[in-house]
């Protein structure tokens, strides 16, 4: 769906933010042809597109802040961009803001294995950071399906998870301290290389806040040694229920796997063909991981197969060797691109109780036929982040808003069952007229103070998170004050 082009008055505002962005950025750090442009006109969630009027690269804290501050001064919106891989909308562009983008700003600052901490600029890679120091056998642990591309800045913005947060956390959990720029260009410290800071729990409210608050340039992230070993087993079922309720039984019996990864049929096909996972042709598929010494990988196995058993899996296997276990985990991480291999789709995010599973798999496939659109499941079982792919022909009129209806019908199932909008895309712009389903009037004014508290003109990443009307009711009551 394309935005709508810049109008004169955008043009114009153009020329002069370029000529005060030249005194405080190189000019290769400047992308301002309309062609070029167009690399930045959407992210993740493609189906939404709109090129900003300008993108900037900074290479440093200090040039951040030189534009933003520049950028305040014009009243100029700023869209904050990771590596552009959000599901939800969270870096998409309006025609009159600027893409700053954190990717040249991506250097190992400091790492101190003794306090086990890592000091990064938030342009790395989420994959990267573990790579900086496997050699001495750490590691970092959120590790999200886009993992090889994914940008540390993006992973705090939408406090992103993975696979293995079951055991070790999602992003705030290993996050210790970051540097932010404000939008008026004032630099802060937030947390640092301890366990707890004084005072209000301001890294909390960053994190998970999708670029509303400010740009993180900067971060210490937790880093943890690597176990001893790990081995994951395949837990195959006739029916998404059943595997629900394994999930749920595993959970219930004080078991903590590292994952607990679901699949249902359409996806294990995918992931099978373009990965060759060997997996077993089936209706449900669990992976779920297990780590630590060899006896302890052994115990947990065995609880876990006891438990499974009693729901009668169709096949229970354990990886056989390295070279297994690393070809299940590559079916899985590359899931998301084996299902766009066959066809459009568009990935929700939602989040319920472990042991509402069953049920809302079940709602699922009754919502599927009710609106006559195919779903493939795909997420973390073990804290019950839901990842369905709703399956659409993005060239068939009227596809889209189907697809968009039938997902937000399956959002609102979500929260209706004790869970909530979202576990690691964020809202953005796909669930921003869904926050009033989970959060009262009340809730959402609490949560513009802090926003108004953090970037009072309303410049940050504009159009996202709130309510679409609430959003524009909160700038243009800043425009009349001006």
């Amino acid at each position: 769906m394309e935005m709508p082009p810049p109008n004169a008055a955008i043009l114009a505002r153009k020329v002069e933010l370029i000529q005060k962005l030249s005194q405080v950025l190189p000019s290769d750090a400047i992308i301002s042809d309309e062609a070029e442009t167009r690399a930045y006109e959407c992210d993740a969630l493609t189906a939404y597109r709109c090129p900003p009027m300008l993108a900037v690269l900074p290479r440093s804290t200090e040039e951040v802040a030189g534009v933003l501050r520049i950028c305040h001064e014009m009243g100029v919106p700023v869209v904050p961009r990771g590596a552009g891989t959000s599901l939800a909308g969270g870096a998409l562009p309006t025609a009159d803001c600027v893409i700053l983008g954190v990717a040249r700003i991506s250097a190992v600052l400091e790492t101190d294995y003794d306090n086990r901490i890592i000091r990064v600029q938030t342009g790395r890679t989420n994959l990267s950071v573990s790579g900086a120091v496997e050699a001495e056998e750490f590691f970092y642990a959120p590790d999200p399906s886009s993992q090889l591309a994914c940008a540390i800045a993006g992973n705090i913005a939408m406090n992103s998870g993975g696979a293995h947060c079951l055991k070790y956390g999602v992003t705030t959990n290993n996050l210790m301290g970051v540097t932010l720029v404000m939008m008026d260009g004032t630099v802060v410290e937030i947390g640092g290389a301890h366990l707890d800071a004084g005072g209000l729990d301001l890294l909390g409210v960053i994190c998970g806040s999708e670029g509303q608050l400010g740009v993180v340039t900067e971060a210490t992230l937790r880093i943890l040694r690597k176990p001893e070993g790990a081995r994951p087993v395949l837990i195959a079922f006739d029916s998404n229920e059943v595997a629900g309720a394994c999930v749920s039984d595993i959970i219930k019996a004080g078991v903590l796997p590292v994952a607990i990864e679901f699949m249902d049929r359409p996806c294990i096909e995918a992931c099978e063909a373009f990965a060759k996972a060997g997996y077993p042709m089936c209706e449900a598929l669990l992976i779920i991981e297990v780590e630590g010494a060899e006896a302890e990988i052994v115990h947990q196995l065995r609880l876990i197969a006891e438990i499974a058993r009693r729901h009668n899996p169709v096949e229970l296997r354990e990886a056989r060797d390295a070279d297994e276990a690393a070809r299940i985990w590559l079916g899985r991480k590359s899931a998301f691109g084996a299902m766009g291999q066959i066809n459009d789709y568009m990935c929700l995010d939602g989040t319920i109780p472990v042991s509402a599973l069953p049920l809302v798999l079940r709602r699922i496939g009754e919502m599927s036929d009710e609106f006559g659109l195919k779903v493939a499941n795909v997420f973390h079982a073990g804290d019950g982040n839901m990842h369905p792919l709703i399956l659409f022909d993005a060239n068939k009129p009227g596809d889209l808003e189907l697809c968009e209806a039938f997902g937000a019908e399956i959002l609102k199932l979500c929260v209706e069952v004790g869970g909530c909008l979202t576990g690691e895309h964020g809202v953005g712009i796909e669930k921003r007229d869904l926050m009033l389903h989970q959060y009262g009037v009340g809730d959402i004014e609490a949560q513009l103070r802090v926003k108004d508290v953090f970037d009072p003109k309303w410049l940050l990443n504009p159009a996202k998170v709130f309510p679409l009307s609430t959003t524009e009711a909160r700038r243009g009551a800043v425009l009349a004050a001006e």
